[in-house]
C-alpha cells in the first residue's frame, strides 16, 4: 500500500468543526498520485492516460482538523482497461473513511478505453489489497 500523511487545515472543516465531507475526495485524489505515476511518470496533463469512472466514499467516523490523517491506498480489482483503487483514511487509531475509485486507461483523442499494458498490470498488482 501507498501511505500519505496529511495535516488537516482549518479550512477543511465544516460549520460543526469536523472535516468536511467534501474534503475526503480531494485527499483521496492526492493520495492516488503514486498510482498515477505508474501509468504516467511525468504527470503531464496534455498526455494524461486515465479517466475516473466512479468514486464512492463511506464516511465512518467524525474527524477533526487538529489531528493528522493517514491515507492508505492500494489496488483492488484489475480488469482489461479499468482497475479499482481502494483507500482508507485514518485519524489516530480510528478509521474515518474508506473509498473506491474506478479508473480507466483512456485515450482522450478517440474517447475510448485502452487495454492496460501487462507491465503496468504487474506493477499495479504489487500493491494489491483484499
Amino acid at each position: 500500500m501507498f501511505h500519505l500523511e496529511l495535516e488537516p487545515r482549518f479550512s477543511d472543516t465544516d460549520a460543526l468543526g469536523h472535516i468536511s465531507n467534501t474534503t475526503l475526495p480531494v485527499w483521496f485524489e492526492q493520495a492516488r498520485t503514486p498510482v498515477f505515476r505508474i501509468f504516467h511518470p511525468t504527470l503531464e496533463a496534455e498526455t494524461w492516460p486515465l479517466i475516473i469512472a466512479r468514486l464512492e466514499i463511506d464516511l465512518l467516523a467524525q474527524s477533526y482538523w487538529h489531528i493528522p490523517v493517514k491515507i492508505k491506498t492500494g489496488i483492488g480489482k484489475i480488469g482489461n482497461s479499468s482497475f479499482h483503487v481502494v483507500q482508507e483514511a485514518w485519524q489516530g487509531d480510528k478509521q474515518i473513511a474508506r473509498g473506491v475509485a474506478v479508473l480507466i486507461h483512456f485515450d482522450y483523442e478517440t474517447e475510448k478505453a485502452l487495454p492496460i499494458p501487462e507491465d503496468i498490470k504487474a506493477r499495479l498488482a504489487e500493491h494489491a489489497v483484499e
